[in-house]
């Protein structure tokens, strides 16, 4: 995926851009937003037109597999001083600076980089946001990560912890349903 001003760097101007569209070489995926492929995942598109914001709970779960439960809108957490993202597609969540870049990683997803937090992270997320989680779709994240358990790295999830608010809660909830 490319940019308008990369497009204009490469093609010269709008007038060659258009004339790359009309010919079937480029193709215009969003607003400002061109690419080589005609078709390009919602989940790609949204974490290269937001490259600030990385994918988080609801959508990252499923990602991961720890649910197969499609979220209706792909959840996107950004700095809290970061404009509202107006796109309807996206539920965005405000933190600290200090806590987004805390397990940011990228993931290929289907041939795309997107920015997500990793699974030792999320699983920190799971239980910081247990009571806004509806109760089973708890459930069900928290026994798939009861398998993978062993997969994970366990200094991360204690760092991680450590650097949270309510930093005892979270770990006492990790030593009681996790371990």
């Amino acid at each position: 995926m490319k940019t308008r001003t990369e497009c204009i760097k490469e093609y010269g101007s709008d007038y060659f851009i258009n004339q790359m569209v009309a010919e079937g070489k480029l193709f215009r995926v969003d607003k400002g937003i061109f690419s080589e492929k005609e078709h390009v995942p919602e989940l790609a598109l949204l974490s290269f037109k937001y490259p600030k914001a990385i994918i988080t709970m609801e959508t990252a779960f499923y990602l991961y597999g720890f649910t197969d439960e499609v979220p209706d809108l792909c959840t996107m957490a950004t700095k809290r001083e970061a404009a509202p993202i107006a796109d309807s597609r996206v539920k965005q969540v405000f933190m600290p600076g200090e806590l987004l870049g805390l397990g940011a990683t990228t993931m290929d997803y289907k041939g795309y980089d997107i920015q997500i937090f990793d699974r030792e992270r999320m699983l920190i997320e799971l239980v910081r946001y247990k009571s806004k989680i509806p109760f089973n779709y708890y459930k069900e994240i928290l026994g798939n990560y009861r398998r993978i358990l062993p997969q994970l790295n366990a200094e991360k999830i204690r760092n991680y912890a450590e650097s949270v608010p309510k930093s005892d809660k979270v770990i006492r909830t990790l030593r009681t349903e996790v371990y």
